[in-house]
């Protein structure tokens, strides 16, 4: 709505500036105004001029008389045209922007992998499934002590599977943590004591609007749940025709 307010304070103002100019160079120069009446009415007819002219719809009830005047006229006539061209790109730009509605969990678990442990982040699209060709990047960034000193690192955390055709259900994210990554040695105190982020970025083709779009958010440390499993949120309809997708359950997680 802020946008709509703007426009609407910007279409008063310059129309109330024009109105003062029209009212300095005279009212009798605007053929339709009388003389009669007060300085605020004549004031008020101005200013209505001033929008039929600067929207170029012009009525004929009022119409410049004298050189002044009329200049003034085709200066806010042209002025008109391109602020309307302007404020058209401006709400086209702003309300045809593609989004990604994608929603993700609100917190990272460290979970039971294989015979060890990895790294799952939940995401799910909302409002629309048109989403494909999705690709996932999972970036770390912790301080750490390197000869005694607190220096901040950056690690890209290679991801089971980081592509994905179509993003039509829910998606888990998934970091093995083995020997080579850096979250090898951390557990629930590491997480509790420590400073750290993790960073997710995700890149997908939406069909809808024929783009790439793309959504991000991150975890600190603080948000990190260890030994915790997501809670299933799909399943099939009574008559195993369709496929139930819960949103309400995107952040779910049962303790191990």
């Amino acid at each position: 709505m802020e946008i709509f307010g703007n426009t609407f304070c910007i279409f008063i103002g310059v129309n109330l500036l024009f109105a003062s100019l029209y009212y300095m160079i005279g009212i009798e120069y605007l053929n339709g105004i009388a003389n009669s009446g007060s300085e605020v009415e004549k004031f008020a007819k101005a200013f209505f001029f001033s929008t039929q002219t600067f929207t170029t719809v012009g009525y004929g009830h009022i119409s410049p008389n004298g050189f002044y005047t009329s200049a003034l006229a085709a200066t806010e006539a042209l002025v008109g045209l391109l602020s309307f061209s302007i404020a058209t790109g401006l709400f086209f730009g702003r309300f045809s922007k593609p989004t990604a509605h994608i929603q993700f969990s609100q917190n990272a678990l460290i979970s039971p992998f294989k015979e060890g442990k990895a790294l799952m982040i939940r995401l799910v699209p909302f409002k629309n499934t048109n989403f494909t060709d999705a690709e996932a990047k999972v970036t770390l960034g912790m301080i750490v002590n390197e000869n005694g000193q607190l220096v901040n690192k950056f690690y890209t955390l290679p991801l089971e599977l980081n592509k994905i055709n179509s993003l039509s259900l829910s998606w888990t994210l998934v970091h093995e943590i083995n020997e080579e990554s850096p979250l090898c040695n951390c557990d629930a105190s590491y997480f509790a004591e420590n400073k750290g982020e993790i960073l997710v970025f995700i890149k997908t083709f939406d069909d809808m609007f024929s783009t790439i779009v793309g959504a991000q958010t991150s975890y600190t440390f603080n948000e990190v749940v260890c030994d915790a499993k997501f809670e299933m949120m799909y399943h099939d309809n009574k008559n195993h025709t369709k496929t139930i997708l819960e949103l309400n359950k995107l952040s779910s997680y049962v303790k191990i």
